[in-house]
């Protein structure tokens, strides 16, 4: 049976950085414990760093969605992280990402979820009509309120 079709499906859309990325991940986890479909939604650099960290098992429920965030001379698609990144280059990857409104919206369209949670730095995530006309609904996160969930999720 397909487990997309049979669970609640959850799209999450951590900020570009692995202190926000890894409780995402955690949480994610979690949640395919019990039997959420969750989908994971971030630049090909920083899903690269995850993919390891996912079993064989977790990787039934837990699918690593690429973003297309668009390159500029500015911000090389390696820098489509905080990892590495030069600290006066955050302005660029915010502004990237902000660029890449599209490409979330088409996956929005495509995965059809039913549920988003989004991180702080990219609100226009539930903006434009493109949560409620493609999902259930949406949920903002806070980076601190993850951390503690995660950290309660354990007990």
């Amino acid at each position: 049976m397909d487990t997309r079709k049979t669970s609640i499906r959850i799209l999450m859309f951590p900020w570009l950085a692995h202190g926000h990325i890894s409780p995402v991940l955690e949480l994610a986890k979690r949640l395919a414990n019990r039997n959420f479909f969750i989908y994971v939604c971030s630049s090909p650099i920083n899903l690269d760093s995850i993919r390891t960290k996912l079993s064989e098992k977790e990787s039934i429920s837990i699918k690593l969605v690429e973003l297309h965030i668009p390159a500029s001379p500015e911000l090389p698609p390696n820098y489509h992280t905080t990892n590495g990144l030069p600290h006066n280059l955050m302005p660029a990857l915010k502004k990237a990402l902000d660029t890449a409104r599209p490409s979330f919206s088409n996956t929005l369209k495509t995965l059809k979820p039913d549920l988003v949670l989004y991180d702080y730095l990219h609100p226009w995530a539930a903006g434009g009509g493109y949560v409620t006309e493609y999902s259930g609904g949406s949920i903002f996160l806070p980076p601190v309120q993850l951390h503690v969930l995660t950290f309660f999720m354990r007990f």
